[in-house]
């Protein structure tokens, strides 16, 4: 019996060695089919890793060169945001300068007086048209979103407490927003 135990221990070894021969070929032999049946799974997302970081550097370049464009279209309009007011009260200035020469020969106060009446006619004519808007202030309620209060006087009627009696400057708006709060005198 001991002759027979040793016989099968060396036939089971290599009976072992036959299988693990067979298991190593059947795994080579799918490696090689893999192969000729296209990129394996992590040749893929390889691949898709790379189309991904190139997607991310051409986006994040795109956004970079967004982002510098509107930071110089932002400066050279902060540099001329004005450019077309100033174009439009050049005329302005130009019949200002006329009535002082004009007023330095003048002899007629009224005549002078109706030029400068013109200009300001015309000044607030070209401002209407770039939006801006005088506000109503006597005699409104006083509101501390539009008006400034500069001090309170005792009321000359009962209906004018907590309203605005008299507008020491004049506020504006610019479409719909206040550009210049008025400065007023409110009952009490």
């Amino acid at each position: 019996m001991l002759k027979k135990k040793k016989k099968e221990e060396t036939e089971a070894p290599e009976n072992t060695t036959e299988v693990l021969n067979d298991d190593t070929t059947a795994a080579q032999s799918e490696e090689t089919q893999a192969a000729e049946q296209g990129p394996s799974a992590e040749d893929k997302l390889k691949e898709e890793l790379s189309q991904a970081n190139d997607k991310y550097l051409r986006l994040y370049a795109e956004f970079d060169n967004f982002r510098r464009r509107t930071t110089k279209e932002r400066v050279e309009l902060l540099q001329t945001a004005g450019k077309e007011i100033i174009v439009s009260l050049l005329p302005i200035l130009d019949d200002f300068e006329r009535a002082f020469r004009s007023m330095d020969q003048a002899t007629d106060v009224v005549a002078v007086k109706a030029g400068v009446e013109l200009i300001h006619s015309k000044l607030t004519n070209i401002l209407t048209q770039k939006g801006l808007k005088p506000m109503e202030a006597i005699g409104q309620p006083f509101d501390a979103d539009l008006h400034e209060a500069i001090t309170n006087v005792p009321a000359p009627a009962e209906d004018m407490k907590g309203k605005v009696i008299d507008e020491m400057e004049k506020g504006y708006y610019l479409g719909d927003k206040v550009v210049r709060f008025a400065k007023v005198i409110v009952g009490s």
